[in-house]
């Protein structure tokens, strides 16, 4: 049997192959399926089966468009309500292909069509070797239990304790675990950036695994849930549908600096995906950035949304092709062009450029009483430590939340590493706050310091 894992850190998101004797399956693929196609033909197999282990609501599936250049059949939870030609499955559902056999458990909690599949080689005997968990299990946690409209999260917490204990935890403690989703999904609140596991190691360490009743569990996961970001029911919609294909989109075409700066009086957003250190030296004012080295795609799913039309400031025409991408894979399509000559053409245009400042944590340290210091990280970050004077204002939420602050007054902004504080900081300016400053290094300057926490 064969088995591949492909990772997309800026979603954070995990996608399996396997494949016997000329027959493969994929499982939870991204938006765009060449990479699939491509390691398929490399192995010699034809992909006939494509697997959604539910329907996800933080990035855009290629399940349709797999299934059309393949004539693969997709396989998708029962009540998944998908208009999209399919074949439901439930428990006792079976694949077999070659020397693999694939077995289906239904295990609601995550989303009511949740689905997990246990796989089995018959070249290393009868017992399961694998288990592929989409947001059910992830490693060091679990799936959050807020992403139906037709059930609480009290409810569907319920049915994700029943589904673990009843189900997943069921199989034996060496058989391997892979999830759909790493550290930094806003899937789950606290997910390891290991990629696999074992059900015996998550039965020791995941603390939503150790032994409790149901009722306890269900009020450990419906406890300060993070808010649901609000292109996730979108991509719902939208993978229930079957995203168009990537090639259909328009091409991305160059504008010039004041036919950026026209539409941006027009509403339009300018997002800038540079560096933060080079967005940080000189940029549009009242653009957005969002770097590409970091989790892009999720972060402006979560801060702009799938409605805005954007425009993009990119480092080279190869980087505004990659976030053109990346911002496609989780449903971002209204992209309008990119900025011509990049900021040097903006320059060079006599446009005016805005700047951020950044502060040291010592100096910070030392003018605390001058600043509204805000932590961007998350409530669980927040919980292991911060600092004393600090406001948490998660960044998926700080658009609501930054209503709260004076525009006026000094800010500075930090969060673990300077990723997401610059992504705030943006923001910030954006809607008008006057005085921001990025806190180099975040907390972990902070804490390398020695400085109180």
């Amino acid at each position: 049997m064969i088995f591949e894992q492909f990772y997309l850190g800026c979603l954070a998101h995990a996608s399996y192959l396997i494949g016997s004797e000329g027959v493969a399956a994929v499982v939870d693929p991204q938006r765009d399926v060449q990479v699939y196609l491509d390691a398929a033909a490399r192995l010699g197999l034809r992909i006939a089966h494509v697997i959604e282990t539910h329907l996800h609501a933080d990035f855009v599936s290629g399940h349709r468009e797999l299934a059309e250049r393949t004539g693969a059949t997709i396989f998708l939870g029962v009540g998944s309500g998908a208009t999209f030609p399919h074949r439901p499955v439930d428990d006792g559902s079976t694949i077999e292909f070659g020397q693999c056999r694939i077995e289906f458990l239904h295990t609601p909690g995550h989303t009511l069509e949740s689905v997990t599949i246990v796989v089995r080689d018959r070249d290393h005997g009868p017992d399961p070797v694998a288990v592929l968990t989409g947001d059910t299990l992830f490693i060091g946690d679990v799936g959050r239990p807020d992403l139906c409209d037709t059930k609480t999260p009290a409810e569907l917490a319920g049915l994700l304790y029943d589904s673990l204990h009843g189900k997943v935890l069921a199989l034996p403690d060496d058989v391997l675990v892979y999830p759909a989703h790493g550290a930094g999904s806003l899937c789950g609140r606290n997910i390891s950036a290991d990629r696999s596991s074992t059900i015996g190691r998550e039965r020791r360490t995941n603390y939503a695994l150790q032994p409790m009743d149901r009722d306890k569990f269900v009020e450990m996961m419906t406890r300060d849930l993070p808010a649901r970001p609000e292109y996730f029911q979108r991509d719902v919609d939208v993978n229930r549908h079957g995203a168009p294909t990537l090639e259909s989109l328009p091409p991305l075409s160059a504008m010039a600096p004041q036919e950026v700066r026209a539409r941006q009086l027009e509403g339009v957003t300018v997002l800038d995906t540079r560096p933060a250190t080079v967005y940080a030296a000189g940029h549009v004012p009242g653009s957005l950035q969002i770097g590409l080295g970091g989790q892009f795609a999720a972060w402006a799913g979560t801060t702009i949304g799938l409605d805005r039309e954007l425009i993009l400031v990119a480092e080279d025409p190869a980087a505004a092709e990659e976030s053109r991408l990346r911002l496609a894979r989780v449903g971002i399509d209204r992209v309008q062009g990119v900025l011509d000559g990049g900021i040097a053409g903006w320059a060079s245009a006599g446009l005016p450029l805005s700047m951020t400042a950044h502060i040291g944590v010592r100096d910070l340290h030392g003018r605390l009483a001058e600043f509204t210091v805000i932590d961007v990280r998350a409530r669980a970050e927040w919980d292991t430590g911060h600092i004393a004077s600090a406001q948490l204002h998660p960044l998926n939420g700080l658009r609501a939340s930054m209503a709260s602050l004076d525009h006026a007054a000094p800010i500075a902004v930090h969060c673990k590493g300077g990723y997401r504080s610059a992504i705030a900081c943006s923001l910030l300016e954006a809607a008008g706050f006057q005085q921001v400053m990025n806190v180099a290094g975040g907390f972990d300057a902070w804490t390398a310091a020695g400085l109180p926490v």
